[in-house]
């Protein structure tokens, strides 16, 4: 069936031949046709689950399969959603090992993107937690790979171009309650920012907001979040009550934004009313599972404040030796453009897998959005050239423009690894804009 695809930016769209299998049957005669790639809940960014010759969709192949309570160890279809998986286990004490900001993707595209969380400094990336994947390859047959594997290696972190992933078995964390104590730091510039993420390293999970256009004495100014599981002990009475409570009810958004309502200026306006209220909430708090991780999932579509035109999101990793140098750099960059920068995360990343091209690397990552626009197109490549000379990465999760010079740059020893395992049967609109 023939549908117009795209990615969570908005941009860019695609006419895709679309075909969303049952079954194991129904997923082999899909993936011996022809060139293909596939799909998970449509969650990347830009074009990395595109492809107009054929786009597998995997969201029927979303079965739970086996739980062992006492590894933890949870075996799934790839195309179960996170959300599912929290709405099942949540309540029984178990949280995953690693989450992105968002829980409406799949397994399979959180194995792909070989996803990472607010806990990178401690517990690494996804794929770390994996026990084994299964990968279906061009001819329909199917592989077990586990961690020490070249499969394994290649896959996880490797954007659907070896194959499709089918089934997985991750471990899943125990919790106690599913409340997070959560203390909020106010940072008055960038310095005390990475400072405070330092500082925070005894913490399960931190991540900062960080307010970009700023400029003088607060330039970088941020409000970090450090939050950890809470226990049984760190709850009042009323959270007692409801020791595991369920996710909040989402609201949507109905229509799109008109495009003049996102500039430089409403970023500025927004960025000084968050940091007001942050210096407000300073201090620690017990706040819901959700609301810690998902704070944007609130808002059903949200990408649609961002207009027709759609938006990008820049998010980089550089190097920790040269990390601060290289932020101010990009920061100052952002600050002295005409595109107002929205939604600012930075995070302190711990040692990379070091395999593939999964994209963490020890030190610290930044993820801006920024409304489509030539300008924003402009600021962006300024902001390449920084992080290329600083030894860093783009995220292939959240990009939609990157140049081929920029992935090998990023990823070369990584796309050498990743062409030992390589399926040419799938390629994405995005591997073949990087020449992958």
């Amino acid at each position: 069936m023939k549908e117009e695809l795209w990615g969570w930016g908005r941009a860019p769209r695609a006419i895709c031949d679309v075909v969303a299998p049952r079954d194991k049957a129904e997923l082999i005669a899909a993936v011996t046709s022809q060139k293909l790639i596939p799909r998970g809940a449509g969650r990347a960014y830009g074009d990395a689950a595109l492809q107009p010759e054929r786009t597998v969709s995997m969201r029927h192949m979303n079965r739970l399969l086996a739980f062992d309570a006492v590894t933890g160890v949870l075996e799934a279809e790839a195309g179960l959603m996170l959300s599912d998986l929290l709405d099942v286990f949540v309540p029984r004490g178990w949280f995953p090992p690693v989450t992105p900001g968002s829980k409406f993707v799949t397994l399979g595209g959180m194995v792909a993107a070989d996803v990472h969380g607010k806990n990178h400094h401690h517990a690494g990336s996804f794929g770390q937690h994996l026990a084994w994947i299964e990968v279906m390859n061009a001819d329909g047959k199917t592989k077990i790979a586990k961690p020490n594997s070249q499969l394994f290696k290649g896959t996880v972190g490797g954007m659907g171009l070896t194959g499709v992933i089918t089934r997985i078995a991750v471990k899943l964390r125990k919790i106690e309650t599913g409340w997070i104590r959560q203390e909020s730091v106010v940072a008055r510039n960038l310095g005390e920012a990475m400072d405070a993420l330092e500082d925070g390293e005894s913490w399960d999970y931190s991540v900062a907001w960080i307010d970009c256009l700023a400029k003088g004495d607060g330039f970088g100014r941020s409000i970090v979040y450090l939050g950890e599981h809470a226990a049984q002990s760190d709850l009042d009475h009323k959270q007692s009550a409801d020791q595991f409570p369920k996710a909040r009810k989402m609201r949507a958004i109905p229509i799109d934004a008109p495009n003049f309502l996102l500039n430089r200026l409403t970023a500025r306006l927004f960025n000084a009313i968050y940091y007001r209220a942050g210096v407000r909430g300073e201090g620690e708090r017990v706040i819901d599972w959700d609301t810690y991780f998902y704070p944007l999932d609130a808002i059903g579509g949200w990408n649609r404040l961002y207009g027709k035109r759609g938006f990008a999101q820049y998010q980089c990793a550089i190097p920790l030796e040269v990390a601060e140098a290289g932020l101010r750099q990009v920061i100052g960059e952002i600050s002295r453009g005409a595109e107002g920068a929205f939604l600012g995360v930075l995070k302190r990343f711990g040692p990379g897998r070091g395999t593939g091209i999964s994209f963490p690397i020890e030190g610290y990552t930044l993820a801006l959005d920024f409304p489509m626009s030539e300008k924003a197109l402009d600021l962006m490549d300024r902001l390449d050239r920084i992080v290329e000379e600083h030894g860093g990465r783009l995220y292939l999760a959240k990009d939609n423009r990157m140049r081929p010079g920029m992935m090998m740059s990023g990823y070369g020893k990584g796309l050498a690894e990743l062409g030992k395992v390589r399926d040419d049967a799938f390629a994405s609109m995005q591997s073949e804009r990087l020449e992958l």
